[in-house]
């Protein structure tokens, strides 16, 4: 089945542009000027693998439209593009549920590398170690459904994106080791993945609002000082 990607590029030249790669890679693509139009698009198909958002849309902008997706739709890849390249929009971007984030201009083939890598992301439903075969996974009051795609936290369900699922997956193979970020980053994203490594800290900050207690004093994602970060169940 053909792969499925939502394009959102007020500027026809630039929209175009990704559009026709996309489609010369065997991506069936829509295309929309405005996040209205997005949202419409959305509303009549729930089967997009991946949303490429522009920020700086007319009306409603790039970061709101991405914050709505996330609310209806946790299984989406979302790469945001801006031409702001401050340390702070790029945080901003990837705390409200997206999952990359790329500043313009840029390569096209860079940005066709990043879809292919986040499309195999979204839609892996195993990783490759000696839990493949367990449908759930038990870490102290935490259940991870491997068959579902669901944490649960005694019993009740958390929304994860499948990014944040991925790190949970790596964090229930690894209980008690400290993880480099480096080899999250390398285990999540790809090997070959161009961004920064702040997009790790960034999630795992989005994971422990999800997951703990008192996110500010966090019991079950620890930090290591100058290292990673490691999961106590």
């Amino acid at each position: 089945m053909s792969k499925r990607v939502l394009v959102v590029e007020d500027e026809a030249p630039i929209r175009e542009l990704i559009a026709l790669n996309l489609r010369l890679a065997d991506w069936n693509v829509d295309e929309a000027e405005s996040a209205e139009r997005a949202l419409e698009l959305l509303a009549e198909n729930q089967s997009y693998d991946v949303a490429i958002l522009d920020v700086m849309l007319p009306g409603m902008n790039g970061f709101s439209l991405c914050e709505l997706i996330r609310k209806n739709n946790n299984a989406i890849g979302i790469i945001i593009l801006s031409a702001k390249s401050q340390e702070h929009d790029k945080i901003q971007g990837l705390s409200i549920g997206a999952d990359d984030y790329m500043t313009k201009p840029f390569s096209v083939t860079e940005l066709l590398a990043r879809v292919e890598a986040l499309c195999r992301r979204v839609g892996r439903t195993a990783v490759e170690s000696d839990f493949q075969n367990l449908d759930r996974i038990q870490s102290g009051v935490f259940t991870l459904d491997k068959k579902s795609r669901i944490l649960y936290k005694n019993d009740q369900s958390i929304d994860l994106t499948q990014v944040e699922f991925q790190i949970m997956e790596l964090f229930f193979e690894n209980q008690g080791t400290a993880l480099v970020r480096e080899k999250i980053l390398e285990r999540v994203w790809g090997e070959n993945y161009f961004g920064d490594i702040k997009i790790v800290d960034v999630n795992i900050r989005r994971l422990r609002m999800k997951i703990e207690d008192e996110p500010s004093s966090p019991q079950y994602i620890l930090t290591v000082w100058g290292y990673g970060y490691r999961w106590k169940g």
